[in-house]
């Protein structure tokens, strides 16, 4: 199948990376509502995407395709190659943990069909080291607090090494500072493992911090396709960035781009 070269913040020098994700055509309606119309993107391996759209743009819509929790209306989305898809995990704004299982025990529940026993548990334990929580395995989701939780719903869907993460605003409903923490860890976690990673977010400066590339979706097409090729780690506030956010910001609302 043709298809484009997607932009990324990668070297010239370094080969190209091969295609994750590929979208043609893609529309999703319900009933008469067109909510998506004609996507095409190519989103490279381990690239780390960022969707951004007013609300009811269809950007959540988009990212369940790509999650495999919908089917498009028309076109094609392909992801990977073949025994990719079964890599594909999401996390949600909420951490839909398990009240009646410890922690330890919920992050296992991403190792369901891989391991069992002893190896999931010691897995569920690596895992919950790698976001710092190590130490509260065996308590239960009620004492955490909302970071905490998230940080057990992150070790979850890295158990199985997604091949691809869809990310559906996890950090929206955290305070400020601990959302700062959280968007460290996401980019610390993915930079090691090296998987494909798709967020959606309201949060322009999220999106900058943590993006090799962010896409704007206004009334279900894509009307602004973004490389940032900012160094890591991104400071907020910084002038380079203050001037790509007011590019976004610019797309979102309509604006001339400066």
């Amino acid at each position: 199948m043709p298809r484009e070269t997607a932009p990324a913040a990668r070297a010239a020098t370094e080969p190209a990376a091969k295609t994750a994700l590929s979208l043609r055509g893609v529309s999703r309606r319900f009933g008469e509502k067109e909510v998506l119309k004609g996507i095409d993107l190519d989103i490279p391996e381990g690239q780390f995407v960022a969707i951004i759209g007013k609300s009811g743009c269809g950007k959540s819509t988009l990212l369940r395709l790509i999650a495999g929790l919908d089917d498009p209306s028309s076109g094609k989305l392909t992801l990977g190659t073949d025994g990719h898809a079964h890599r594909t995990r999401i996390m949600f704004q909420e951490p839909r943990l398990l009240p009646w299982a410890r922690v330890a025990d919920n992050v296992a529940v991403g190792l369901t069909g891989l391991s069992k026993g002893a190896e999931a548990r010691e897995t569920a334990l690596s895992l919950l080291a790698e976001v710092g929580l190590k130490d509260r395995a065996d308590e239960w989701p009620a004492v955490l607090s909302g970071g905490q939780r998230q940080r057990v719903a992150l070790a979850r869907a890295l158990a199985a090494k997604p091949y691809l993460l869809a990310l559906d605003e996890p950090l929206g409903a955290l305070d400020a500072l601990t959302r700062i923490e959280m968007q460290a860890l996401l980019e610390r976690i993915w930079r090691q493992e090296g998987f494909t990673a798709v967020l959606v977010t309201h949060d322009v400066a999220e999106a900058l911090a943590l993006a090799d590339r962010v896409i704007v979706i206004d009334k279900g097409a894509v009307s602004l396709d973004l490389a940032i090729a900012l160094p890591r780690p991104r400071r907020h506030g910084s002038a380079d960035v203050a001037a790509l956010e007011g590019r976004i910001l610019a797309a979102l609302f309509d604006e001339q781009d400066a």
